[in-house]
């Protein structure tokens, strides 16, 4: 609602679900324009448009930068129902009344319509407006908007593929070879919705000088096109840091996590903005440039359903039904006892000299581990019970 005119009171716009927080291609949107008045008015048209726009701008120098896509544009002019108008279609509104004009549109079908979106240099705005026009006076209007959100799969199976990559850095000091720092990591699937954990696998090697951080951390990459004209902004969104690696060591990531925080999905249909994401695994080397590995996310709207690992769970129940049952079968045929007739009782060492270097000065001694002399106890007797299928049972001696 806006602020009116002495004669127009309120002119207001409605949606039929005001709790829907977001619409999608093709759904409709409907509600109804209220109006109430405080002298006698006359209305000569009741227009509605719904519009949908994508917009660039930002200032290169002394250029300014600007470029517009609409997604979409609708329309209408709508009537009261039930009410009287004039030959012309004015109608004639009265003090005390409460006028309702009633509008509807669909958006258009997946494809030809992009999600909602508000960044530094751009948005994606959708909106519908009112226009209350009247004889001899300037038009009244007022808007509302509403978001979109399109939706996103991350079930399919190109962000259901595993993605990976290697990365290694020659480091130097003052010009001097100082060693080289690799990593390789790997993580499961390339799509996530806001909240999921991804499990980063990676082993990171150190063989300069000095102490390097591995780390990894969720980056957004923000793309606007104008006049020909391309500017990118990052924003990291979250990290996470591993263990301190000295010289000549190394260290691994078994599954360790980072979590999805609250992000708006990718937005990859647009020509003029574009949210892509990533994970940037990274190792921190002082004095010199990060080594760097990013890998692609997509960002969605449908979380991951966990197929895969239900059907691998289901499988690894399979092998353990059929290794119970290969088990129950060996109890039921069970083969003989090992015998341990052949077993040597005196087991003492040959060489109880046992040297722990081999490289050694020649002058000194070399360094040896005195092993005592020692013999294994004597083997106990013991008896089995071998349990029949008809709950019989009868013993075997072992020798």
């Amino acid at each position: 609602m806006v602020a009116m005119t002495k004669r127009v009171k309120v002119l207001e716009i409605v949606f039929n679900d005001p709790s829907k927080t977001f619409y999608c291609s093709g759904d409709k949107v409907a509600g109804k324009i209220i109006v109430e008045v405080s002298e006698v008015t006359r209305v000569s048209a009741m227009r509605v448009l719904g519009i949908g726009c994508a917009k660039v701008e930002y200032a290169k120098g002394k250029q300014r930068c600007r470029e517009e896509i609409d997604y979409l544009k609708y329309e209408e002019v709508v009537h009261l129902d039930d009410h009287p108008a004039d030959s012309d279609g004015s109608v004639i509104l009265r003090p005390g009344n409460k006028y309702e004009y009633t509008f509807g549109f669909e958006l258009p079908p997946q494809g030809q319509i992009v999600s909602s979106y508000k960044g530094k240099f751009g948005y994606v705005h959708y909106f519908v407006k009112a226009l209350l026009e009247r004889p001899a006076q300037p038009a009244l209007e007022c808007k509302k908007h509403f978001e979109v959100e399109e939706p996103i799969d991350v079930n399919t199976p190109d962000l259901l593929s595993p993605t990976g990559g290697m990365k290694e850095k020659k480091v130097t000091c003052m010009f001097i070879p100082d060693g080289q720092v690799s990593l390789n990591a790997q993580i499961d699937r390339r799509g996530f919705c806001e909240g999921e954990e991804i499990c980063i696998d990676a082993k990171f090697e150190n063989t300069c000088s000095r102490i390097v951080v591995p780390k990894a951390a969720i980056v957004a990459k923000h793309t606007y096109q104008a006049n020909g004209r391309t500017k990118v902004f990052r924003q990291k969104l979250s990290s996470v840091r591993g263990n301190h690696i000295i010289s000549g060591m190394c260290d691994a990531w078994q599954g360790k996590t980072i979590r999805v925080p609250k992000i708006k999905p990718s937005i990859l249909g647009c020509n003029i903005i574009r949210v892509e994401y990533a994970l940037m695994i990274y190792m921190h080397i002082p004095g010199s440039d990060k080594l760097v590995l990013e890998l692609p996310l997509v960002i969605g709207t449908v979380p991951y359903n966990g197929f895969g690992s239900r059907t691998n769970s289901m499988s690894s129940q399979e092998g353990s039904v059929s290794t119970a049952s290969a088990s129950w079968v060996s109890l039921r045929m069970p083969s003989a006892p090992p015998s341990y007739c052949d077993v040597t009782r005196d087991c003492r060492l040959d060489t109880p000299l046992t040297p722990l270097l081999d490289d050694y000065d020649g002058g000194d001694s070399p360094i040896f581990m005195n092993t005592p002399q020692f013999q294994f106890p004597p083997l106990p007797a013991y008896s089995e019970v071998e349990e029949e299928y008809n709950g019989n049972a009868r013993m075997l001696q072992v020798c």
